[in-house]
């Protein structure tokens, strides 16, 4: 130890002081910078990733002819909604919400109410379909067609769009189907003016994705649907809306089996309990509103800049009678 002048011990600063665990306030982030060549190698898959969803629209496009060109189904029937497809439960739901007497007292009679506020279970699907549904996907998923991962999140899944599976199945079953629901269970958060979607799947499996952290969803509305297969644990936790603090939240766990569908708000904090044994499907659909989104992004919290894209893209639009979508620049 080195002594000044008087004896007394003199005290240094460790030089990582000036380069490591730099907070950076509005990204609430710890970061490490020595240079700029090693910031750029240290954060490389975040360029990569940026540059992704640059392109995604593009590329997603592009998947999507080769797989019309080249993809043959097993199933062709299971591309196009069919009323014989959904539980005699959930056509009685849906029903209750478009007679002239329908009321949220009443249709919360028919639901199941999780602890987490404002979650609803109830089946959607006849087994016959689900397990039919989940042999298309694994039929897709052994095919040599190029394959678009739902999110970074999500290592395992489809995007169903590229399947087709858009126009002919989620689009009337979010219009003719889940939109009386949503208008009275969510009035507040879009459910009256859903005009888009991003419907997708996901799978868990034992050497695979296990779980999937607390998120939130791009999305006013999802609606989660367990296909299959077999499988132990796995349930859904639900928190608090994305605005309150971790620190302040208490989670609740929600059991999902197989037919069964979730349906909650968008923005609430929520995540997958790892599974113990078997493989589980699970089919999302992201349900959105323009008219809520147009004025603050849910996933920047700001007003969108937009570009354009394809399909629904992220489900903005520049006028309330547009037809094409954007994408917020930045998200």
């Amino acid at each position: 130890m080195k002594n000044d002048e008087d004896g007394k011990p003199q005290f240094y600063t460790c030089n990582c002081f000036t380069t490591d665990n730099i907070f950076l306030e509005d990204y609430k982030l710890h970061i490490r910078f020595v240079s700029e060549q090693q910031f750029r190698l240290d954060y490389q898959p975040i360029s990569q990733e940026v540059d992704r969803r640059r392109r995604l629209s593009v590329t997603s496009a592009e998947r999507a002819a080769v797989i019309k060109d080249s993809y043959q189904p097993l199933y062709p029937h299971v591309y196009h909604l069919q009323e014989s497809y959904l539980s005699p439960k959930f056509k009685q739901i849906v029903e209750y919400c478009r007679s002239s007497t329908t009321s949220e007292e009443g249709l919360l009679d028919l639901l199941e109410e999780e602890a987490a506020p404002r979650v609803y279970r109830f089946p959607v699907f006849e087994k016959s379909f689900c397990e039919e549904l989940v042999e298309e996907l694994e039929h897709f998923e052994q095919s040599s067609a190029p394959k678009g991962r739902p999110n970074t999140m999500n290592h395992y899944g489809i995007l169903l769009n590229e399947l087709g599976f858009d126009e002919g199945f989620f689009t009337p079953l979010r219009e003719q189907y889940l939109h009386p629901l949503t208008s009275l269970l969510y009035p507040d958060c879009g459910g009256r003016c859903l005009d888009s979607h991003k419907a997708f799947v996901v799978k868990y499996d034992m050497n695979e994705d296990l779980d999937l952290s607390y998120h939130y969803d791009n999305a006013e509305v999802t609606l989660n649907v367990s296909l299959g297969k077999d499988f132990t644990e796995g349930n859904l936790y639900f928190g608090d809306m994305r605005q309150v603090p971790l620190s302040e939240t208490e989670c609740s766990e929600v059991e999902h089996s197989v037919t069964q569908g979730l349906l909650h708000r968008g923005q609430h904090m929520h995540g997958a309990l790892p599974i113990s044994s078997g493989q589980r499907w699970n089919l999302i659909i992201w349900m959105r509103a323009s008219q809520e989104r147009n004025k603050l992004c849910p996933m920047c919290n700001r007003k969108p800049t937009l570009v354009e894209g394809e399909g629904f893209a992220d489900g903005f639009t520049k006028h309330s009678s547009a037809l094409m979508n954007v994408s917020c620049v930045l998200t």
